[in-house]
């Protein structure tokens, strides 16, 4: 029986997780959590937005905007956030540097609210948006793109023993 438990306890006899599985669970987490707090911005008034516009261009009827909207919602996003995992991790994985994920955040930000903004009636135009629904969201977004950048780079340099990558960007 110890030798089962020293064993469980290395980490012996498990397999790791393939990278891929770690990119959706990073991306899936992220999403939830941070429209959660999208969720909590909204209900304390320092923003306009909430997770549920998200539903508008696809969901006809009032549930949309109740609670089995707003849960629903925020599962959805975090489908969508695995999307966004894996774009920075085909993209950007190999960059060490805690700028990357801030500046993808604000991409993000811009493509949702500059380039999608059109599909979703339940958001004004950026420059119609009040000043504190703006710096919220773009600083959630920003903790979002952090999140999910260092996550993914993090663990990408750990399992390939933390070399420089900027000479071998191309051979993956």
């Amino acid at each position: 029986m110890s030798d089962i438990l020293n064993e469980k306890l290395q980490g012996h006899g498990e397999k790791p997780m393939s990278f891929i599985v770690y990119v959706m669970i990073t991306g899936f987490f992220a999403g939830v959590f941070w429209s959660a707090m999208g969720l909590f911005s909204y209900a304390f008034h320092f923003t306009d937005i909430r997770p549920n516009v998200i539903l508008e261009p696809w969901a006809l009827g009032s549930w949309k905007k109740e609670w089995i909207g707003t849960i629903l919602s925020i599962l959805l996003i975090g489908i969508f956030s695995v999307l966004a995992a894996f774009l920075y991790y085909a993209a950007l994985k190999k960059l060490k540097n805690k700028w990357i994920g801030v500046i993808y955040g604000i991409a993000l930000f811009l493509l949702v609210f500059i380039v999608l903004n059109p599909i979703f009636p339940g958001i004004k135009p950026l420059m119609q948006l009040e000043k504190n629904t703006i710096i919220t969201t773009v600083c959630l977004f920003i903790v979002y793109g952090e999140f999910v950048g260092y996550s993914i780079s993090y663990e990408y340099e750990n399992r390939h023993g933390g070399q420089k990558y900027a000479s071998d960007l191309h051979q993956e």
